[in-house]
């Protein structure tokens, strides 16, 4: 995900044959992104709290249009198993059976490092087993989990890191030693743990980007004014 300065705002426009009738528009580095409203002061307010974010100076985000103080707030609200069950869910339909076990495998091995300081559920193979065979099995959430992994899981939820804390060197170490970590196996090194790996980075990537995870700068532009087309 890439963030720029180049913001372009165009004026408003109304379709009066639309429910949402009222669209702001902008672009960010001349990607046209869009938002629709009920009513005109709705869409005034949105429009007017985008061209402030750009005039003190914000980036935006290249993929979703907003302003990075946005992302910060939305990386603050999501943790990383939402993250992870979004992964799953928006890739399932398209994913073979054999990648479909291999990021199961993987975002069950991981997903239990990333909880909050001092957190520890009191049986870990339970957890795992409720994270591999429901939690990122899509085919699974049509029926129930049972009450222990209910339980399990309501606890994961609960203490589940959000996503702003993978830019935090000791977290990520900590992901990467449970990518590493045997798991039941014998011997030192996972088998499948570079392909573990590669499936916690993309999953990062599908959320907030290369860029921001590692607090690279944007690359710095002109932030335009509003104009018309």
């Amino acid at each position: 995900m890439a963030m720029s300065y180049n913001v372009r705002f165009w004026e408003m426009r109304e379709r009066p044959d639309r429910r949402k009738s009222f669209q702001i528009r902008w672009t960010v580095n001349a990607r046209e992104k869009s938002e629709s409203f009920i009513t005109f002061a709705l869409a005034d307010s949105r429009r007017a709290k985008l061209m402030t974010a750009a005039r003190e100076g914000e980036p935006f985000d290249e993929h979703t249009g907003l302003p990075a103080s946005e992302l910060r707030a939305i990386k603050q609200r999501t943790t990383w198993h939402d993250l992870a069950h979004e992964y799953i869910e928006q890739r399932w339909e398209r994913t073979p059976g054999n990648t479909r076990r291999t990021l199961a495998d993987a975002f069950a091995t991981v997903t239990p490092a990333l909880v909050r300081p001092g957190a520890t559920f009191s049986d870990p193979r339970v957890l795992r087993r409720a994270l591999y065979s429901w939690a990122f099995k899509k085919k699974a959430w049509q029926c129930e989990p049972t009450e222990e992994w209910l339980h399990a899981l309501n606890w994961m939820k609960q203490n589940s890191l959000p996503v702003s804390a993978l830019a935090e060197a000791d977290v990520l170490r900590r992901a990467l030693d449970a990518v590493f970590r045997k798991t039941g196996r014998q011997g030192g090194r996972g088998q499948d743990s570079p392909t573990r790996e590669g499936c916690v980075q993309r999953s990062s990537q599908h959320c907030c980007g290369e860029r921001v995870l590692r607090g690279e700068p944007p690359q710095r532009s002109t932030v335009e004014g509003a104009s018309s087309q």
